[in-house]
Formats: C-alpha cells, structure tokens, sequence
C-alpha cells in the first residue's frame, strides 16, 4: 500500500469518529433537555397530588381537635351539680374516655404539628422545583451551545439540529400558590 492511500483512509476514519462524536454529544444534550423536563413535570405532578392532600388532612385535624375541645368544654361542671347534672356527669365520663382513647390511638393528633408539616412539604416541593428548573436551564444552556458553537454547530446544521428556545413561564405560573385559597 502506498503512502497516500493510508492517509487518506486515517483521515477519512478521523473526521468519521470525529462526525459522530460531535452527533453523539448533541443528541446526548437534546436528550438532557427531554430528561430535565420529565424530572420536572414529575416534581409539578408531586406538588399537585401533595398539597391538596395534605391541607385537606390538617383540616380534618383541625376538625378533631376542635371537637375535642368543644367536648371538654361541655363537660366542665360547676360545683354545685343538681341531681340530673350526676346523671350528666356518668355521660360525661363516658364521653371523656372515648376522647381519651381517641387521643391514645392518634396521639400525634396536633394541628401545630400539622401546620409545620405542611409548610416543611411546601418548602420542600418548591425546593425541588427550584432545583429542577436548574437543571433544565443548565441543559438547555449545554445544547445550545453544543449547536451554536464551533464545531458543533456544522453538524447541528448538518442534521437539522437547531437551538432550543427558552420556556417562559405564564404570568398565572409566576404566582406562588396561595394556601388561603386551598383553606377556604
């Protein structure tokens, strides 16, 4: 084989593996994107499966404890009982031990602890989706500098790969989720 020939097949294999390498780190950018935007999609499911449930269950608390209360409240006696108030009274002490096994049984039953329940998950929701978000504007950054620069750029054109735009959120999506609402 002659000299020529062999520089011309190394130089053809190099640009070939360089094609591809190129391809290949563009569609693994473009694929990032599609990921980034599935993990988010996922945290916005988990948000909105998460927070109506959660409010919906510290209402309930509050509805126990608030009858509870409410219960303890009408058992108060004065002191000087007439006779139909003892007959009361036995009522009451069987109405106090239904409250006490109903405490017993749920004994984390406290709307304070529901109230900071709910604001660690909220916390917690938007913190992921903060993070998601992140991601998702660091891989869009990535591909579109993968397809915007030399040398990518001349294969990114070459298969038709183009920049990606921006997502922009809504107006109504830039407002924060009001708890109120989901309390009233």
């Amino acid at each position: 084989m002659n000299i020529p020939v062999i520089i011309t097949i190394v130089l053809i294999v190099l640009i070939v593996v360089w094609y591809i390498s190129i391809y290949n780190k563009i569609k693994m950018r473009r694929n990032q994107i599609d990921n980034a935007f599935s993990s988010l999609d996922a945290l916005f499911i988990k948000r909105n499966d998460l927070i109506p449930n959660l409010i919906a269950t510290v209402k309930q608390y509050m509805t126990f404890e608030k009858e509870t209360l409410e219960a303890i409240t009408r058992l108060r006696v004065p002191a000087n009982r007439s006779s139909q108030e003892y007959v009361q009274d036995a009522e009451a002490d069987k109405l106090l031990k239904q409250i006490i096994i109903q405490a017993e049984a749920y004994p984390q039953l406290r709307a304070s602890e529901q109230f900071t329940n709910l604001q660690y998950s909220f916390n917690e929701c938007e913190e992921q989706i903060a993070a998601g978000r992140r991601y998702l504007s660091s891989s869009i950054t990535q591909y579109n500098d993968a397809v915007t620069t030399f040398p990518g750029n001349i294969i990114a054109s070459m298969i038709g790969m183009q920049k990606h735009e921006w997502e922009r959120a809504t107006e109504a999506q830039r407002q924060n989720v009001n708890a109120n609402d989901l309390f009233s």
